[in-house]
Protein backbone atom coordinates (compact mmCIF):
# COMPACT_ATOMS: atom_id res chain seq x y z
CA UNK A 1 0.00 0.00 0.00
CA UNK A 2 1.09 3.53 -0.63
CA UNK A 3 1.96 5.90 2.19
CA UNK A 4 -1.36 7.76 1.98
CA UNK A 5 -3.43 4.59 2.23
CA UNK A 6 -1.35 3.34 5.17
CA UNK A 7 -1.75 6.63 7.02
CA UNK A 8 -5.49 6.73 6.35
CA UNK A 9 -5.92 3.16 7.59
CA UNK A 10 -4.00 3.98 10.80
CA UNK A 11 -6.11 7.11 11.28
CA UNK A 12 -9.33 5.09 10.92
CA UNK A 13 -8.07 2.62 13.54
CA UNK A 14 -7.29 5.46 15.94
CA UNK A 15 -10.71 7.04 15.43
CA UNK A 16 -12.39 3.70 16.13
CA UNK A 17 -10.37 3.26 19.33
CA UNK A 18 -11.17 6.77 20.54
CA UNK A 19 -14.88 6.41 19.73
CA UNK A 20 -15.14 3.38 22.02
CA UNK A 21 -14.36 5.68 24.95
CA UNK A 22 -12.80 2.97 27.10
CA UNK A 23 -9.21 4.24 27.12
CA UNK A 24 -7.43 6.06 29.89
CA UNK A 25 -7.01 9.79 29.38
CA UNK A 26 -3.25 9.51 28.82
CA UNK A 27 -3.69 6.82 26.15
CA UNK A 28 -6.48 8.81 24.52
CA UNK A 29 -4.24 11.87 24.33
CA UNK A 30 -1.40 9.87 22.77
CA UNK A 31 -3.76 8.44 20.16
CA UNK A 32 -5.28 11.86 19.50
CA UNK A 33 -1.82 13.38 18.93
CA UNK A 34 -0.94 10.55 16.54
CA UNK A 35 -4.26 11.06 14.76
CA UNK A 36 -3.53 14.76 14.27
CA UNK A 37 -0.10 13.90 12.87
CA UNK A 38 -1.58 11.35 10.47
CA UNK A 39 -4.36 13.72 9.43
CA UNK A 40 -1.81 16.42 8.63
CA UNK A 41 0.30 13.97 6.62
CA UNK A 42 -2.76 12.85 4.64
CA UNK A 43 -3.76 16.44 3.92
CA UNK A 44 -0.27 17.27 2.69
CA UNK A 45 -0.32 14.28 0.32
CA UNK A 46 -3.79 15.24 -0.96
CA UNK A 47 -2.66 18.84 -1.51
CA UNK A 48 0.37 17.61 -3.46
CA UNK A 49 -1.82 15.35 -5.59
CA UNK A 50 -4.21 18.24 -6.26
CA UNK A 51 -1.28 20.37 -7.41
CA UNK A 52 -0.19 17.66 -9.82
CA UNK A 53 -3.71 17.37 -11.22
CA UNK A 54 -3.86 21.12 -11.74
CA UNK A 55 -0.59 21.02 -13.66
CA UNK A 56 -2.00 18.28 -15.87
CA UNK A 57 -5.13 20.33 -16.54
CA UNK A 58 -3.18 23.44 -17.52
CA UNK A 59 -4.37 24.87 -20.83
CA UNK A 60 -2.09 25.94 -23.69
CA UNK A 61 -2.56 29.59 -22.74
CA UNK A 62 -1.19 28.86 -19.26
CA UNK A 63 -4.52 29.22 -17.45
CA UNK A 64 -6.05 26.45 -15.42
CA UNK A 65 -9.36 25.13 -16.59
CA UNK A 66 -11.30 24.07 -13.51
CA UNK A 67 -12.67 20.58 -14.05
CA UNK A 68 -13.82 17.91 -11.63
CA UNK A 69 -11.23 15.23 -11.08
CA UNK A 70 -13.84 12.54 -11.74
CA UNK A 71 -16.19 13.18 -14.61
CA UNK A 72 -19.47 11.40 -15.17
CA UNK A 73 -18.88 8.62 -17.62
CA UNK A 74 -21.73 7.88 -19.99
Amino acid sequence: MAKFEDSLKQLETIVNQLEKGDLALEESMKLFEEGVRLSTACKEELDAAEGKVQVLLKQRDGLLKPEPFFQNQK
